[in-house]
């Protein structure tokens, strides 16, 4: 599969600024794989011509005609595209999930949540509660 990617992508180990030509079928759902595990927008480049820009948010693979399903950017109304319809897709869109991780999210609410509390418990000593 033909994989280009700009100077910036490889940084940060994200997808953004890529674009994957795939050749085969298998490789075609490998790329869909990735941008379905993406958090940005793709712009997909359909065989028809057609440059389509969104969100894929599910993808039918074990279908007979696997298709993806997508948010497209212009459009509310979500979209179908099969497989065999997609010539490239770039990851357009910024990662969302880019340098965030679980431990990253968790450290930062459970930090939230100790504010709260002893927010709430300075409150209730102001009060004469506690």
């Amino acid at each position: 599969m033909t994989d280009t990617k700009s100077h910036e992508a490889g940084k940060s180990g994200s997808l953004e600024g890529r674009v994957f030509r795939p050749v085969s079928a298998s490789e075609t759902a490998e790329a869909i794989d990735l941008a379905f595990d993406y958090r940005g927008d793709v712009t997909l480049e359909l065989r028809a011509g057609e440059s389509l820009k969104g969100y894929i948010y599910n993808r039918l693979s074990t279908a007979s005609g696997p298709v993806i399903e997508m948010f497209p950017t212009d459009n509310p109304a979500p979209r179908q595209i099969p497989y065999a319809e997609i010539v490239s897709i770039a990851f357009t869109g910024a990662d969302t999930a880019s340098g965030n991780s679980w431990e990253a999210w968790a450290l930062k609410k459970d930090s939230e949540r100790r504010a709260e509390a002893d927010r709430v418990e300075a409150e209730a000593r102001a009060r004469g509660l506690l």
